[in-house]
């Protein structure tokens, strides 16, 4: 963030503000949270951006150790986030539960990908994991798939599908909002909105086991809606 616009101030949250307070820059870093991307895309994820915009935040959150270029074979360029990046995880995920207290505006658009889940439904499942539970998964949301891996306590979700995952699941967007939101009971969710394969029998279990924890904790951080 250029010097003109920084606020100045020995504050701790007005530091932070300084490099995540722009308009699109958190929702850069949620994206990132789903693991390496294009610059299309992260265009194509923040539906309404402009490409200068994009460059723009890009380039200072590389600036402020954020997030990194990365240059890979055939001149393709990829972004990630780097340790310090990461950090922004509980940040994000607390945000998405305060988010979930308001109402969405009248016809919302829909992202133009949906790397957004990744951070919002990893970091639940992470409150939700217990050591027991160990599965790898593909999350297929409206056919755009996820790698979910829980194992030893630890849980990640990156955009793309898993190798030799124990179960395919397959959802709509639409549906786990409802579900995490509590619009939409578990049951209801699980018996009418999902459709499985599964590779190795009984892991489906502590799939099912690690998700609904995930709802439960969502759920719980939508109490209290500010609806009106």
């Amino acid at each position: 963030m250029a010097s003109s616009r920084r606020y100045r101030l020995l504050c701790p949250i007005a530091r932070a503000l300084d490099r995540v307070g722009d308009r699109w820059t958190l929702l850069i870093l949620r994206d990132l949270h789903a693991g390496p991307a294009r610059f299309s895309d992260l265009q194509r994820g923040l539906t309404g951006i402009a490409t200068n915009l994009l460059t723009d935040r890009l380039q200072q959150l590389i600036d402020d150790g954020l997030v990194e270029r990365q240059e890979r074979d055939f001149g393709l360029a990829l972004y990630a986030l780097t340790p310090l990046g990461a950090r922004t995880r509980p940040l994000l995920f607390e945000l998405a539960l305060f988010g979930g207290l308001f109402p969405p505006d009248e016809e919302p658009r829909r992202p133009g990908n949906l790397r957004t889940v990744a951070v919002t439904l990893s970091s639940a499942c992470q409150k939700a994991v217990t050591p027991e539970i160990s599965v790898v998964a593909t999350i297929e949301v409206d056919g755009e798939p996820f790698a979910l891996e829980a194992r030893q306590g630890k849980v990640t979700m990156l955009a793309g599908a898993a190798v030799a995952p124990d179960v395919v699941m397959a959802t709509s967007y639409e549906a786990m909002i409802a579900a995490s939101e509590g619009e939409l009971s578990l049951a209801d969710f699980s018996e009418k909105h999902v459709t499985m394969t599964i590779n190795t029998p009984g892991k489906e279990r502590e799939l099912f086991t690690l998700l609904a924890g995930a709802m439960a904790v969502l759920q719980k951080g939508s109490e209290g809606s500010a609806q009106t």
